[in-house]
């Protein structure tokens, strides 16, 4: 049997996500569920990595070291609650840089292929963005939409058909 690997991204799947940035640890909210899909995952033998654009550091709204605790509390909720994130792959360009590495380009799924040696065709990257799924689209995998963060906008003006839509990441942990 294959490796079961799955990707998630972060402001608006893991956490709640805000148009002013997530800058603190102060506002980085878990959304309701999501710490225990990650739990719910890694039970059904899933190695899970997260792939965040964090623009923020490169706006300068907050530290890298920011970023860091940032990841440490996600971690240790995760950790807690009997789930584990593998690593966490960031790009902390803004849009202007032209970097290879911010979604909608693949640049961090191909480095987790990369460094962990894994094909990422078929694999389910979770997202609430179209940069998410149109990343996921051009490395193979399978670009999944969730309602939360900025989800639901999304749904109401970009076209969806062929994309699969669940109401949170809980929602996907239960269906794999």
């Amino acid at each position: 049997m294959s490796e079961k690997i799955i990707l998630l991204d972060r402001d608006g799947v893991i956490n709640e996500d805000s148009d002013a940035y997530i800058k603190s640890l102060d506002e980085w909210i878990p959304i309701e569920g999501s710490i225990e899909a990650i739990a719910l995952l890694t039970q059904k033998g899933y190695r899970i990595f997260v792939i965040t654009n964090q623009s923020g550091v490169g706006r300068g709204y907050f530290s890298l070291a920011d970023l860091d605790a940032m990841d440490q509390k996600m971690h240790s909720l995760v950790n807690a609650a009997g789930g584990k994130i593998e690593a966490i792959y960031f790009c902390p360009h803004i849009p202007d840089e032209g970097c290879a590495c911010r979604k909608p380009k693949p640049g961090l799924l191909k480095q987790i292929a990369h460094d962990e040696k894994i094909n990422l065709m078929g694999v389910p990257l979770v997202g609430d963005s179209l940069r998410d799924i149109e990343a996921a689209q051009q490395v193979g995998a399978h670009g999944i939409l969730v309602r939360t963060g900025k989800g639901e906008r999304m749904i109401k003006t970009e076209n969806t058909d062929g994309i699969s839509i669940y109401d949170n990441l809980f929602a996907v942990a239960q269906a794999l």
